[in-house]
């Protein structure tokens, strides 16, 4: 390696290891009346997503959500996933690490998601549902702001 080629930062790597469903629960708990409703069910969607190291380079994020769907006061089904990454970043400057990890990762495994969540609806016996987009962003700076409020002065 010559003198030049040792003093050049190495390069920013990320990869993606794995995309994989970690946890997959759905439950019907009011089979079979729930299928006799005619009334379109109000839906309700929790989402949160984290990350932590796995090992020096290689970061796991994880994407739950939640979907309980309620035709009046009777739930009419509830889907949990745990949709998960393996990523590989490397070199990577510590002020992108966590806006990466944040954002970049979780919009990565929202369509993974997306599909798993529908999947599951349908084959629960009720139309596909498709989650609307989510700004990954948005939701990253909301929280940043609401700890920069938190913050002891």
């Amino acid at each position: 390696m010559s003198e030049q080629e040792a003093q050049q930062p190495a390069m920013p790597v990320f990869n993606i290891e794995k995309i994989y469903v970690k946890d997959l629960s759905v439950e019907v708990p009011n089979a079979p009346g729930i299928f006799l409703e005619r009334e379109a069910p109000q839906i309700d969607i929790q989402l949160n997503s984290q990350s932590a190291p796995v090992e020096e380079g290689v970061y796991q994020t994880l994407l739950t959500i939640n979907v309980t769907a309620k035709v009046q006061d009777k739930t009419a089904f509830m889907v949990e996933l745990q949709q998960a990454g393996i990523f590989r970043a490397e070199n990577i400057p510590a002020e992108a690490m966590e806006p990466m990890l944040a954002v970049g990762c979780p919009n990565i495994l929202f369509p993974y998601a997306r599909e798993a969540i529908s999947d599951a609806v349908l084959r629960a016996g009720f139309p596909p549902m498709l989650l609307q987009p989510v700004n990954f962003e948005a939701l990253y700076l909301q929280q940043k702001q609401a700890q920069a409020g938190q913050a002891p002065h």
